[in-house]
Parts: C-alpha cells; structure tokens; sequence
C-alpha cells in the first residue's frame, strides 16, 4: 500500500477515534503486541537537520508519539505533551514527536514555532515509524523503558501532565516499574 493511502486509511481512522470519543467510548488499546517487545529501531532527523537514532536512547525513558499537523487529537494533547517535557527533561527522559506529515516541513516548523514545542520533533514523511510500530491511528504514544522494551501503548490523546501521568513517568524513570495510567 502507498504512503499517501496508509496516510489516508489512517486519517480515516483517526476520525473514527474522535467519533469514538464524542460518542463516550473514548479510544481502545491497539493491538499491544509490540508491549514486552524491544522497540523497533529508527533514526530520523530533528527539525535542526541533527540525526536521531532511538539505540542511541538506551538508558534513558523515552515517550515516542506519532502524530501529524492535520490531526486535532493530536493538537489538542500538545500542550499537555509539553509540560510533561518541562517538567521530566534531563538525562533519564526523553520526548520524540515522529511527525507523520507527507506535505513537506515548513509546515511542521510552523506549527512547533506557533505552538512553542521544545521536545524534538522527527519528520517522518516516508512513514518508516509508523510502519515498524503499527501505526493504526494518530496520536499514538509508545512508552520505552531504560532497556529499549515497550511498556506501554497508548491511542489516541491523553492529558500527559496529569498527576498520576508525571507519577508514572517519575516511577518508571526512578524505579523500572511502569505502573500504568
């Protein structure tokens, strides 16, 4: 299948997901085969032009989401996404926002400039994240642990600064233990 039809079944799928939500069935769990498994591997430019490889990541906590501009779900947990960013950032934390946009990247960097996103976000146009990971929806959020394992898999948008959010990120960072949300 192309990238321009993954893209639109996606989006299609997306808004399934938010008639979903507004219907009060909110988003299910994907097919979660990829938690327990170690993360498959990528690397992909920041918006700076610098190289990303995730094996570079090892021993840190990394939030991997998956989404586009296009998506309201996706604009609509950025800010949450953000003060999550601020208050775990150091040497045990991580944030990548693989951009699933196929439009180019000026678009994108309007969009992280207007909305002050300090995470790094990774253009994706070819879709090679979303397509080792499975993508079946945007957002999407994979949480890895200091090993390189997934340990959770989350669709669609969550209010990432929540207290039980940053209490889970904080366990799984200081302890090993990730204890949901």
């Amino acid at each position: 299948m192309s990238a321009g039809r993954r893209a639109g079944w996606r989006c299609l799928l997306a808004g399934a997901a938010v008639a979903g939500m507004l219907l009060g069935t909110g988003c299910r769990r994907a097919d979660d085969a990829l938690v327990g498994q170690r993360a498959p591997e990528f690397s992909l430019a920041d918006l700076q032009g610098n190289a990303v490889r995730l094996a570079n990541l090892k021993g840190r906590v990394v939030f991997l989401n998956v989404w586009a501009t296009w998506c309201e779900p996706c604009r609509e947990e950025m800010p949450a996404m953000q003060a999550l960013y601020q208050r775990l950032t150091g040497p045990d934390f991580e944030m990548l926002a693989i951009n699933a946009d196929q439009g180019g990247r000026d678009g994108v960097v309007k969009f992280v400039e207007s909305n002050h996103l300090s995470f790094p976000v990774l253009p994706d146009p070819d879709l090679q994240v979303a397509d080792r990971y499975r993508i079946t929806g945007y957002p999407e959020t994979f949480v890895i642990d200091r090993n390189g394992t997934i340990v959770a898999h989350e669709i669609g948008p969550r209010d990432w600064d929540a207290p039980q959010s940053v209490a889970a990120f904080k366990r799984l960072i200081e302890r090993g233990e990730w204890i949901g949300l």
